[in-house]
């Protein structure tokens, strides 16, 4: 089995990093308590540096970079959606995850993308949409 440093990347370039994710309220809670660094129509982008050693490095173990996604039902009511929206996130996160090391942010679903344009949650025309949106979002990838 290959080691995980060699996972494949938007670009075809193996990353060097491998994103923790955010799992506990606190964490989420952290983030968000700062306002947005970038945002584009349908997401907004949360991110802290590094903790320093003590009580916030707790909060945030290990080298990072750490990544939580927020898919409020409000934006996208179907389930099939938001684990769409979510797989796009982690995809597009993994390319440039050098560029965030050492920093944890909160991509955020602040609108919903429009049913009568993206009939199919699952769609191509909605993941290149995503994608190009996140590209923006998350500098150090890869520009389609």
């Amino acid at each position: 089995m290959p080691p995980e440093t060699d996972t494949p990347t938007l670009a075809g370039q193996p990353s060097g990093l491998r994103w923790e994710r955010l799992r506990q309220r606190a964490q989420f809670d952290a983030v968000l308590s700062t306002p947005p660094v970038a945002k584009t129509m349908h997401f907004a982008l949360h991110a802290v540096p590094a903790p320093a050693p003590g009580a916030a490095a707790a909060l945030l173990p290990g080298q990072g970079p750490w990544i939580g996604v927020l898919l409020p039902k409000r934006w996208a009511k179907r389930a099939v959606t938001r684990n769409t929206l979510r797989r796009q996130v982690y995809a597009v996160a993994q390319a440039v995850a050098q560029a965030w090391a050492g920093r944890a942010v909160v991509v955020r679903l602040r609108s919903g993308f429009a049913r009568d344009q993206f009939v199919s949650a699952t769609s191509e025309p909605l993941r290149r949409a995503v994608r190009a949106e996140l590209l923006r979002l998350l500098p150090g990838g890869p520009r389609a």
